[in-house]
């Protein structure tokens, strides 16, 4: 009876031991998944410095009076603010004047056009509503800003609480496995 219950505390106790290095490696490749994707887009980000903005107008453009040869097909909001004393654009996130520097707010639906009027003109309503916002300016660029930081302290710490919350609970497992071996051990000699 002694033999096989030390057999399967063994075999317990290597399954434990399995699960507690799988959970500390899959942590290993988190962080390195994490560390070659979403840390350079932060340090890359150069939207720092967080200023309050002043609406100066919003205006709901239709692809017919946008300039350009990159004309898009979904309504356009064109938003000027004050930051400071200056003139600027704003733009939703950082990627919206990657994809189209004539428009502040690029709406999510792009495939049914009377949705996505409706999305904009509802966040043209919010602007309207709210005449003075937080938003994030960068030293080196003086005529935009960015409403929200899509690569900020907030977005670093939400991506590696998993990878970490994973590496300690493996942790812990083998620990607690190494620990039961050696009370083991004390206990079999007494």
């Amino acid at each position: 009876m002694g033999k096989k219950l030390v057999m399967a505390q063994k075999r317990g106790e290597t399954r434990a031991l399995c699960l507690g290095v799988t959970m500390v490696v899959c942590a290993a490749i988190t962080y390195y998944i994490l560390g070659t994707t979403v840390l350079p887009l932060y340090q890359k980000s150069v939207w720092t410095q967080e200023s309050t903005c002043h609406l100066i107008e919003a205006n709901v453009k239709d692809h017919d009076e946008l300039e350009g040869k990159k004309v898009p097909r979904y309504p356009c909001l064109w938003v000027n603010v004050s930051v400071v004393g200056q003139w600027a654009m704003l733009y939703h996130t950082e990627d919206t004047q990657d994809q189209n520097q004539q428009c502040s707010y690029i709406p999510s639906n792009l495939d049914n056009y009377q949705m996505a009027l409706a999305d904009v003109e509802k966040v043209r309503a919010n602007f309207h509503e709210h005449q003075a916002f937080y938003c994030f300016s960068a030293p080196q660029v003086e005529t935009s800003v960015v409403y929200r930081r899509l690569y900020g302290p907030q977005t670093l710490l939400f991506s590696f609480f998993w990878p970490t919350f994973l590496l300690t609970g493996g942790l812990l497992i083998i620990a607690m496995v190494k620990l039961n071996r050696s009370l083991s051990i004390l206990a079999a000699q007494r």
